[in-house]
């Protein structure tokens, strides 16, 4: 016998789901426009003063704005109604928009380093007035786009790869405008690229925290607030349960994770209540709602597959 959610939980939970990914939607388009508007302004301030810190910051607000394209349309995507072929739907997809951002900076970072030691070699003139006050107007932006993200980060890895793009170019804007600064009152040109690898250390950083965890979700990892062993051991403690087996544990997408088990009991036991003690018990205790369960009897063999 198996158990997963009940119907009323499950109509709950996808009214909770559309709201937030709704509200998620709303955050991302606005921050969108918002970098596209200023990104623009960056590459003229960049092309007019010289300076190198403030391209990159460009660059980096044009991955941006590419990340913040990329994650609306996984949220669209996500919302699509599947084929019976795709058994959890498109949920995925928003992981995948998270690793494919953090690729994305992780090749910034790189190209600001080769920009940054070809500055080095072949000094550039920078006009650090004009550069410093363009970089602060890039940081107010940035931190406009932090707040309208930040509702949504903590629920969701894609809007979280989202609003680090968005952190690290806010970063990248502090640094430009202390570069534009030093080279306003001390004539130092050699700040401008210093800043540059300064930001490309930010969004390496970034990168690869982000990249790290779309990985392990695509993996299939236990989620990291859940210690597969204290789950074995606290079935276990069920009164009437003898063994677990085959059990699992994973994320489907942020905010949806899943448990499988079969789970064995003494013989005499209802399965309805050993059921829901093992479904209460792993929602109470670590916060899993979709949970399967085969109940087995002791004793009980499955057929030899044949494997």
């Amino acid at each position: 016998m198996t158990a997963g959610e009940t119907g009323h939980g499950h109509e709950h939970r996808a009214a909770h789901e559309l709201g937030r990914h709704d509200g998620n939607r709303r955050r991302l388009a606005l921050t969108l426009g918002l970098v596209l508007l200023y990104m623009a302004a960056e590459v003229v301030g960049g092309i007019l003063t010289g300076s190198l810190a403030l391209l990159a910051d460009a660059g980096h607000m044009l991955s941006d704005a590419a990340a913040l394209g990329l994650a609306l349309f996984a949220i669209w995507f996500a919302r699509r109604p599947a084929p019976s072929t795709f058994t959890f739907g498109y949920h995925r997809t928003e992981i995948l928009a998270a690793l494919v951002n953090g690729a994305t900076l992780l090749a910034i970072s790189a190209w600001i380093v080769v920009e940054a030691v070809r500055r080095f070699r072949v000094p550039h003139d920078v006009d650090g007035g004009p550069m410093m006050a363009v970089a602060a107007g890039g940081l107010l932006v940035n931190l406009a786009g932090l707040w309208i993200l930040h509702g949504g980060r903590e629920a969701n890895l894609n809007v979280r790869g989202a609003w680090l793009h968005v952190l690290t170019d806010a970063l990248g804007s502090v640094q430009a405008m202390l570069a534009g600064g030093l080279i306003w009152a001390l004539g130092w040109t050699w700040a401008d690229p210093v800043a540059s690898l300064l930001i490309a250390v930010l969004v390496l950083w970034s990168a690869w925290a982000l990249v790290r965890e779309s990985v392990s979700v695509l993996m299939q990892r236990a989620p990291g607030h859940v210690s597969v062993d204290e789950l074995r051991e606290a079935i276990l403690g069920i009164d009437g349960v003898t063994a677990i087996c085959d059990m699992h544990v994973w994320t489907v997408t942020t905010g949806l994770d899943s448990m499988s088990a079969h789970v064995v009991v003494e013989e005499g036991r209802s399965d309805r209540e050993m059921l829901r003690a093992v479904r209460e018990l792993v929602h109470a205790r670590f916060g899993i709602d979709h949970v399967t369960v085969q109940i087995e009897p002791e004793g009980f063999e499955e057929p030899d597959a044949g494997f």
